[in-house]
């Protein structure tokens, strides 16, 4: 018999979202009553307070509780803090709406070098994701709170710093232009496609934790893993396939700016010559 589940949402996620609302919505009024009040459009706000309900629901019930019995559940809760999480903030943000703190950000990403390049993104989360789905670490994250608040906070961090160099709000030295986002996304996409790919067909049950829980909605371990799998590698094709569609419109969009722009230089230079 499958136990109860309990609904509900966790008091430390519930308040860590209504802070970043609450700070985010002072800002965006502050903009809205601006004379750049264009830079604070509703849907800016919708998206970053949607993104704190995603943190809510990630964490709580009866997410986070299905998650101690199936492992495609607590696949759900990963990918919610890895993509969807980080997204939804991101997407509410722009130059304008982070004006405060820019300088702030500029210097830090300054003084931790290539630790807040691109590259490192892009190896942060590839090897986050393959090295927390190690079967001794993945245990011992389902087994103790603490190793599995651990697991959560690299998750989110790395999905954060992962779409923050994708979409990037406020202008930087490392802001990717071109075709460069495409091959950036194409290299994680895959590679952490592969590691769904190989858990949907690995021939037996990976992680002794979940072999070892009570049978829920009738799932075998193997089954629950080949599910859980199956979840990572499609919700990475499909993020995938969107965002190589805005990633290619917004290249083409930037390089003819460029064009543009050196067409205008050489007019002016034949001008003054």
């Amino acid at each position: 018999m499958s136990p109860p589940i309990v609904w509900g949402p966790e008091l430390a996620p519930s308040l860590l979202a209504s802070v970043l609302i609450a700070v985010y919505l002072r800002r965006w009024v502050t903009v809205r009553r601006s004379p750049d009040r264009a830079h604070a459009p509703v849907w800016r706000l919708v998206s970053f307070a949607s993104g704190g309900l995603t943190l809510i629901v990630a964490q709580g019930n009866p997410i986070d509780e299905l998650g101690d019995y199936l492992l495609v559940m607590h696949m759900v809760q990963h990918l919610l803090l890895l993509d969807v999480f980080p997204l939804l903030l991101l997407f509410g943000l722009n130059r304008v709406l982070m004006r405060p703190i820019t300088r702030r950000i500029l210097w830090i990403e300054r003084r931790i070098g290539f630790l807040a390049s691109p590259w490192f993104g892009l190896a942060a989360y590839t090897l986050g994701m393959w090295i927390w789905h190690v079967p001794a670490l993945y245990n011992a994250a389902s087994r103790s709170p603490t190793v599995h608040l651990l697991e959560h906070m690299t998750f989110t961090a790395i999905g954060l710093l992962y779409w923050w160099h994708l979409l990037r709000p406020i202008p930087g030295r490392d802001r990717m232009t071109a075709m460069a986002p495409m091959a950036y996304m194409g290299v994680t996409k895959v590679t952490v496609g592969l590691l769904g790919m190989a858990l949907t067909f690995a021939p037996k049950a990976l992680y002794d934790f979940y072999a070892d829980q009570p049978t829920y909605w009738g799932l075998s371990a193997i089954a629950d893993q080949g599910m859980a799998g199956a979840l990572m590698a499609t919700e990475q094709v499909l993020i995938m396939g969107v965002a190589f569609g805005v990633l290619f419109i917004r290249g083409l969009r930037e390089s003819e700016q460029q064009a543009l722009r050196e067409e205008r230089l050489m007019d002016l230079q034949g001008r003054q010559d």
